[in-house]
């Protein structure tokens, strides 16, 4: 599965603000800079999907907020379910 998200980094906690257009809006805690907020942004899919980390990878847009994330073992269905869309 291919998930767009739109990323806060800097943010004062982690989590997954909702819908942004068409996009997931995520806010995380790390800054924008060595692939800390995109680490961050895997993280954090991974916990709230209940995947293991190494199933969530970035797939385009590691420098800019506006980021496509590939995310293995799970279904189209079962990714909006367990994000509540």
């Amino acid at each position: 599965v291919l998930l767009a998200v739109k990323v806060g980094p800097g943010a004062s906690r982690q989590r997954v603000v909702g819908l942004h257009g068409d996009m997931l809006k995520l806010a995380v805690s790390a800054p924008p800079e060595a692939g800390k907020a995109n680490k961050a942004v895997c993280e954090l899919l991974a916990e709230t999907l209940g995947v293991p980390t190494r199933d969530v990878t970035l797939h385009a847009g590691g420098g800019t907020p506006f980021k496509t994330i590939r995310i293995a073992g799970l279904s189209a269905e079962q990714v909006r379910r367990k994000l509540g869309l």
